[in-house]
């Protein structure tokens, strides 16, 4: 039986980080909240991942990719807190961090054919918004993926419109509010596909988005298959 966490991607998901369950990995003191998977150890999967100091994973490849945001700590000592890595499909590494981190991971979710590395330091993108405003800042775009970061001052209002993908929300600082539902730091989202929806700031802040490529719903199964 293969492994299902919110895996229903035509509905919305919400996980508070006052609800964060821990669960151990294979490798010792690495331990992750599964926010959405699909698959056990091999999966295509949506986490939150904490090092303690000293772990580490044996090296692997990342047939699929892999993309995270550091949020705490420095990690494979040399991607501090602010970082955010994509390592493109067929990327080896050997995971690891010395004095220990937090990481908000996604695994499995690239095209095949979006082989461009990034290494962005979002510290270095200006936060500071009038209030009743909003700026956004591309990270990476491919087909009919986007990555970003929303800066919101008190009062400022994000539309995302209809699209073809679930699109991700990961609250990093302030407070929002998107379709109802309140988000304060370390809280995610996920809305679903075809579905516009807003993002009102009740304190300034952060958040990360990420509108995902079309895997979850099998558009691409035939691209794939590699």
């Amino acid at each position: 039986m293969v492994l299902r966490v919110r895996a229903d991607f035509a509905v919305m998901e919400y996980v508070s980080a006052r609800d964060h369950d821990w669960v151990a990995s294979p490798e010792r003191g690495v331990d992750r909240v599964m926010l959405d998977r699909i698959g056990d150890e091999i999966a295509v999967a949506t986490s939150i991942v904490r090092y303690q100091p000293g772990s580490r994973f044996g090296a692997h490849m990342h047939e699929r990719g892999e993309e995270f945001l550091v949020l705490d700590g420095v990690f494979a000592d040399e991607y501090p807190a602010g970082t955010y890595v994509r390592n493109p499909p067929g990327t080896r590494h050997t995971p690891r961090s010395d004095p220990g981190c937090t990481l908000f991971v996604k695994l499995r979710q690239f095209l095949p054919d979006d082989l461009q590395p990034v290494v962005a330091d979002i510290r270095g993108i200006d936060s500071t918004v009038p209030d009743g405003s909003t700026r956004s800042h591309v990270l990476h775009k491919f087909d009919d993926e986007v990555v970003f970061i929303v800066d919101g001052g008190k009062g400022g209002i994000e539309s995302f419109p209809a699209c073809a993908s679930a699109r991700d929300i990961l609250m990093l600082s302030g407070e929002a509010d998107v379709q109802g539902q309140r988000l304060t730091p370390l809280d995610w989202l996920r809305a679903p596909a075809g579905k516009a929806i807003s993002m009102r700031f009740i304190r300034a802040g952060r958040a990360f988005v990420k509108t995902r490529p079309v895997l979850e719903q099998g558009a691409r199964q035939g691209r794939m298959n590699s």
